[in-house]
């Protein structure tokens, strides 16, 4: 049944009960795998992803399926690190339950997207000739799936001490018009930030990834059609969407940073942790 949006700008309420502005639930966890290197859960909705940080290492042979920038064997660039994504979607994610395998096409633009985004922020001039790997698994889908990896990836560098420039978080955005690229008399469509999967489906969108506080751009993937006027709307959205998205990472890894300085209290040195203090 198509998505019907006519009541949204009555109601000023979307079928999930949100407003166009808002963000729904969101809850991450980081040192999620005690055995990685990095790790982390990244939860918005209902979408729940995982990712699993190994590296940096020795780089290993090249499994099917992923995608890799940077340096690496036979790249002929051995004065960056290579940053190897690998993502596997569970077969219970999804409400059909389809198992997408690792030559699946949508999985594999999605691993070179999340890949050369991380790259671009990723600090990898510091660790030659060695590979930096995520393996992020989709446990469940729910709208906004590109995002979620990319700021579970996001938490799990993070976790593993890899030096980068700064946060990048990602974000959705749509357009209230279904048909937006064909009807360019219609002037109603409003953009909406964080797309769930059903509005995913019926609307267009985007999806946005900004390195830090600021308005700079990382990555933009935009796989609909959509009127050039209603681009820049949705694009605005979607920034400030990541910016809400950024103070939630930065929350998750000060609390995890406080933690740490608490168990590090107890035992050596605990008069020397106890009294480092982190800005709230």
């Amino acid at each position: 049944m198509p998505l019907d949006t006519s009541t949204y700008s009555l109601a000023l309420l979307r079928v999930d009960g949100r407003r166009w502005n808002e963000l729904r639930r969101c809850h991450a966890q980081v040192r999620t795998q005690a055995a990685a290197d990095g790790s982390s859960l990244w939860e918005m909705g209902n979408t729940k992803v995982m990712c699993v940080l190994t590296g940096p290492s020795e780089p290993g042979q090249k499994r099917s399926g992923t995608a890799s920038v940077g340096g690496g064997p036979g790249s002929g660039n051995d004065t960056k690190a290579e940053v190897v994504v690998n993502i596997v979607v569970a077969g219970f994610s999804s409400v059909d339950r389809k198992r997408r395998g690792r030559m699946d096409k949508r999985v594999q633009e999605m691993s070179a997207t999340v890949a050369r985004t991380l790259a671009s922020v990723l600090h990898t001039h510091l660790f030659p000739r060695s590979a930096i790997t995520f393996s992020l698994h989709v446990l469940s889908q729910d709208g906004s799936l590109l995002a979620a990896l990319i700021n579970a990836a996001t938490l799990a560098a993070v976790d593993a001490g890899i030096p980068m420039a700064d946060y990048v978080v990602a974000c959705s955005a749509g357009s209230t018009s279904s048909d937006a690229a064909a009807n360019a008399s219609d002037d109603a469509a409003d953009p909406l930030l964080d797309l769930n999967l059903q509005e995913e489906q019926e609307l267009p969108g985007l999806t946005v990834a900004t390195l830090g506080a600021t308005d700079r751009v990382a990555a933009l993937v935009c796989e609909s059609r959509v009127q050039a006027s209603r681009l820049e709307g949705m694009l605005a959205v979607a920034v400030d969407g990541c910016k809400q998205v950024r103070a939630i990472v930065d929350r998750v890894v000060r609390e995890a940073g406080q933690r740490i300085v608490q168990e590090g209290g107890v035992g050596d040195g605990g008069d020397a942790l106890s009294s480092m203090d982190i800005d709230p």
